[in-house]
């Protein structure tokens, strides 16, 4: 069983013990920020969180804009929601942008040019026109400017970042863009203390326990702008001390939550996981420290009673999955192998596929 009070606690805050959320938007919502470069890796992530939906169902939800994609707290994907990118986006944006400037300069990317590579996007995407990214490099060549490779990704995620674009529905497996504007209704506009208040909060209720510096690596604020959201808070904020670090947490008020099993396989860049700097709670077996998430034949997590205990990649034979497992040690208990086989069956039903596990 889980032994840590701070894992034991994340599990409950992050969802992955107790009662599910109904749907994709809920489990965005509530984690406020969810890391998505790995697109089928991130869905599976939200389903480990809900109640019963499928990975069919998240993809609708992405289709239809209930949940959005696009590059918010780091440089790198997120899914968020309609009703907090915008907001979340006035308060992360800039400090991307400035992170950013370096590889701007580097590809030639001044002002005046990102003004016009913005007017042609806009103009190639207005009136609900979905473009894959292939297709905007082709509108910016006819425009004469070049943008292919990284060039191109940096002129995407400038925009981005802006509020100009965002992610639109999928054709077939590939991914196109929409204008923020007309994928997402304007609300009114929260001032920035609030901003800043509500996403600390959403932090320390759905991820805490977790210290200062896992808020500031989340959120990509600065160490000064953690502390005032922090101070914003402080009446619900509630410390945990553990050897020389200081957690902090907010109590989500579910007391009966039903326990759930405490084996996962978790995806690749998983909330669980990524969303803090210090992961020396999780990763605690010697042979955990060369686990490195990566796109490249990603080696997805397996965590046995809130550690990291070993990898699992999926193989795709025809209309079947075999998921292969390896673990740094063997499973001790039965309780444990039997998890393990229901983490199997949970993918399954999620997928909507038939899943084999095999050790490796």
């Amino acid at each position: 069983m889980v032994k840590s009070p701070i894992l034991q606690q994340r599990l409950r805050n992050q969802r992955l013990v107790g009662n599910g959320l109904p749907t994709p938007t809920d489990v965005v919502s509530w984690l406020g920020a969810v890391q998505a470069q790995d697109y089928a890796g991130a869905k599976w992530g939200l389903g480990l969180r809900g109640q019963s939906f499928t990975d069919q169902e998240v993809d609708c939800a992405f289709d239809e804009g209930r949940i959005l994609r696009t590059h918010i707290l780091r440089p790198t994907w997120h899914f968020v929601t309609p009703a907090d990118i915008r907001s979340f986006l006035s308060l992360s944006g800039p400090r991307v942008q400035a992170f950013n400037a370096y590889y701007y300069r580097q590809y030639g990317l001044d002002a005046r040019q990102l003004v016009k590579c913005h007017a042609t996007i806009e103009k190639a995407l207005r009136g609900r026109r979905f473009l894959t990214r292939s297709e905007l490099a082709t509108t910016l060549a006819t425009a004469r400017i070049e943008a292919s490779g990284p060039r191109l990704a940096a002129v995407v995620m400038h925009a981005e970042l802006e509020g100009l674009i965002c992610s639109g529905p999928r054709r077939g497996k590939q991914f196109t863009y929409a204008l923020m504007d007309e994928r997402v209704p304007r609300t009114r506009v929260k001032s920035p203390d609030q901003v800043l208040a509500d996403l600390t909060r959403r932090y320390f209720t759905s991820h805490g326990p977790a210290t200062v510096k896992d808020f500031v690596w989340w959120s990509g604020l600065t160490v000064a702008q953690a502390k005032a959201g922090m101070a914003a808070i402080a009446g619900d904020l509630r410390p945990l001390q553990n050897h020389t670090l200081t957690y902090w947490a907010i109590a989500n008020g579910d007391r009966a939550l039903r326990p759930r099993a405490s084996t996962y396989l978790l995806p690749n860049y998983d909330e669980f996981l990524i969303a803090y700097k210090d992961r020396g709670e999780v990763v605690t077996h010697r042979r955990a420290v060369s686990y490195r998430p990566s796109l490249d034949d990603p080696p997805h997590p397996v965590i046995v009673d809130g550690l990291l205990a070993g990898s699992w990649r999926r193989v795709t034979t025809g209309s079947s999955l075999q998921v292969k497992v390896r673990l740094f040690a063997p499973l001790a208990a039965t309780r444990q192998q039997r998890e393990l086989a229901a983490a199997g069956r949970r993918l399954s039903t999620f997928l909507n596929l038939p899943v084999a596990l095999a050790m490796s």
